[in-house]
């Protein structure tokens, strides 16, 4: 069953000076501020679409490694990743850059590592942003 997901965005002004605010239809979580300056320099309390796709990065991940996991017959305790998203003005955006640490019972640090690297190229996200670098640190907690 597909299922679809809705924000939207609403720009006033020019690239440089402007603004605009993002609402999540679907969830209802919200609406948030974005601005150029909040992409290219400090966020001061405003987000930009890199930080939204970090955010989708890192849920998507840290679900298709819990469910890789389940498969191989693992129940993790927790997962922590952070996906750090570069953009670069002109380029655009080159990388995502995924840190996750887990404490998994009863795993070897080789299943770990291969269940991971599994997960970061099938994790749907990673699929969407197949046009860029993306990276994985992963780390097993004792």
């Amino acid at each position: 069953m597909a299922a679809t997901r809705t924000a939207h965005t609403v720009w006033n002004g020019n690239l440089i000076e402007g603004a605009g605010k993002t609402s999540f239809d679907s969830s209802g979580l919200g609406t948030y501020d974005v601005t150029w300056k909040a992409r290219t320099e400090q966020s001061g309390g405003k987000t930009s679409p890199e930080e939204l796709i970090a955010a989708a990065h890192s849920a998507c991940f840290s679900m298709a490694f819990s469910h890789a996991l389940a498969g191989a017959g693992y129940a993790p305790e927790e997962v922590r990743t952070k996906a750090d998203v570069t953009f670069v003005p002109g380029t655009g955006i080159t990388g995502s850059h995924l840190t996750m640490s887990a404490k998994i019972p009863g795993i070897t640090e080789e299943e770990f590592q291969r269940i991971a690297g599994e997960a970061k190229t099938g994790c749907p996200v990673s699929g969407a942003l197949a046009s860029i670098d993306i990276t994985l640190d992963a780390t097993l907690d004792n």
